[in-house]
């Protein structure tokens, strides 16, 4: 399965954010859409990405003045990206070796959605689920002759 065909199956919908934003302006998005990243853009280009791991760790650093932080100074820079014709089983992997959740989707310069692990596993279960039934389907059909052999 390719990184495309996940997207095809979550949807496209993006959810960005400028750094210059309040990182409480990010929280509430993030709360408001029920979404765990929002890809930051800056002049048109991808600039980071903020999860809610980049969130706990502002809290963390800023203390009681979280709030007053701003989405750069709590986002990822640079994060990894995912090619639209990637395997499934190599997002897998960039996910679990550079221990990121969410990985946009980008193709050539524009980005195309965010997958994240939640979305992995549904694709992995719904391929499984797909496999399973053409396999009883094909075992409830077995063809008479080779039966007898």
């Amino acid at each position: 399965m390719l990184v495309s065909e996940i997207l095809a199956i979550k949807g496209k919908v993006l959810y960005t954010v400028a750094p210059n934003k309040s990182l409480a302006e990010a929280v509430t998005i993030m709360t408001e859409q029920d979404v765990g990243s929002l890809v930051v853009f800056a002049k048109g280009q991808m600039a980071g990405m903020l999860t809610f791991r980049e969130v706990l760790q502002a809290v963390h650093k800023g203390g009681g003045d979280w709030e007053a932080m701003t989405v750069e100074d709590a986002m990822l820079n640079g994060p990894m990206v995912a090619a639209p014709n990637m395997e499934m089983d190599e997002l897998r992997r960039l996910m679990v070796d550079h221990h990121q959740r969410y990985l946009p989707v980008m193709d050539e310069g524009t980005l195309l959605g965010v997958v994240s692990f939640h979305d992995v596993a549904k694709a992995v279960l719904e391929e499984q689920s797909f496999e399973n039934r053409m396999l009883k389907n094909y075992i409830r059909n077995w063809p008479a002759e080779e039966a007898d052999r």
